[in-house]
């Protein structure tokens, strides 16, 4: 296999959030996400695969601060439908308190098997349109996907 990179990555992204265009951020999204690309799927594997490797070379999740390592790598894009990616690296802690005026769609990724975000295990979890919570993950570490319409998010 080639080497990941944040060029492969992004066209992994690509991929996925071309299929997300135009969808409602909604509990309908979250069940088509978690049947379509769940943890038993290739895609999850590779986007899996591609954040860990990401953060071992060191441009995934590059700052550090509060208990967290994170970092956006990708501002919202044309290629990417409009979504910006953030990847958090979080290991029994709670992030700060935000809201979600697009809504946002996270990717779950347990490092450790217990971890889970927000009290979800692997796989994705849909934020409607002005959700709000403070990220937070338990039972291990945990690497969690971010993307979010127009990039916007309200720390509160």
């Amino acid at each position: 296999m080639s080497a990941i990179t944040p060029e492969t990555f992004r066209a992994q992204i690509a991929a996925l959030t071309q299929q997300l265009q135009g969808r409602p951020l909604d509990t309908g999204l979250d069940a088509w996400l978690n049947a379509e690309h769940g943890p038993a799927s290739s895609s999850y594997a590779a986007l899996k695969t591609s954040c860990e490797a990401g953060v071992a070379a060191g441009w995934l999740c590059n700052r550090e601060g509060g208990g967290l390592r994170y970092g956006r790598i990708f501002k919202p894009a044309d290629d990417l439908h409009g979504f910006s990616v953030d990847v958090v690296d979080m290991s029994d802690v709670a992030g700060p308190h935000h809201m979600h005026p697009n809504g946002e769609i996270d990717l779950v990724m347990p490092l450790d098997a217990a971890a889970t975000f927000d009290g979800r295990p692997a796989g994705w979890l849909v934020c409607p349109p002005g959700s709000a919570h403070r990220p937070t993950v338990q039972g291990g570490r945990a690497l969690v996907l971010y993307l979010l319409p127009q990039g916007q998010i309200q720390f509160t």
